[in-house]
């Protein structure tokens, strides 16, 4: 618990990746992501719970060997690469339940291909989420100027350019940008009415946690 709020860490790793095949498994430093994302889990001495949400009995058993319970596998209706971390995990909040008997006030979203999280990166995520009365908190990094929207351009089928946001052809000097920010996929906290009543991942009140230096 954290400050009273029972918590179920999920790690979402479907086996059915299309870009990089079972990305999940793959090694940093000898020791798979998914793994990676477990040993972090067992740092949380808050959670009450840690999962991992996934169709793949080799995925699940990297997870258990790294401290993560494989309580249930996900449906195939949930395997999908266009399912969004809604869906995934609002049936992992409520299989738990059901199974634990239980009733999981925060949602904590531990994403494996963020290797570089570290246990004070999820704190402060839940922290923030409990402190402030919040309805999620996400981790984000500053996105490089060079990325802004402002800068960005479009080219057309007909091979000519243009400005994706036309107030881009205002911009001189990077002075000019306000800052914007990307997620980096490290930390999530949600409360269990944001995913279950509110339906999403931005609740009505969302706050974010920034990270300094490299997320990956």
């Amino acid at each position: 618990m954290f400050e009273g709020r029972p918590i179920l860490v999920v790690v979402p790793a479907r086996g059915g990746s299309q870009g990089v095949k079972l990305k999940n498994l793959r090694e940093i430093g000898g020791v798979p992501l998914v793994a990676r994302a477990g040993l972090v889990a067992a740092e949380l001495d808050f959670a009450d719970r840690a999962v991992v949400s996934t169709d793949h009995d080799e995925i699940a058993r990297v997870s258990e060997g790294a401290g993560l319970a494989a309580p249930f596998r996900r449906p195939e209706s949930l395997s999908g690469p266009t399912i969004g971390d809604l869906d995934v995990l609002s049936h992992a909040l409520l299989e738990m339940e059901r199974q634990d008997g239980t009733r999981y006030d925060i949602v904590v979203m531990l994403q494996p291909t963020s290797p570089s999280r570290t246990a004070d990166h999820v704190r402060r995520t839940v922290a923030m989420l409990v402190r402030n009365g919040l309805d999620a908190v996400w981790t984000v990094s500053e996105t490089d100027s060079k990325a802004h929207p402002l800068k960005q351009l479009t080219v057309g089928d007909d091979g000519r350019l243009g400005y994706y946001d036309p107030a881009g052809a205002a911009i001189v000097a990077r002075q000019q940008l306000k800052p914007v920010y990307h997620r980096n996929g490290i930390a999530y906290a949600f409360t269990r009415e944001c995913l279950l009543d509110q339906k999403t991942i931005m609740g009505a009140r969302t706050g974010a946690v920034v990270i300094e230096g490299p997320t990956v």
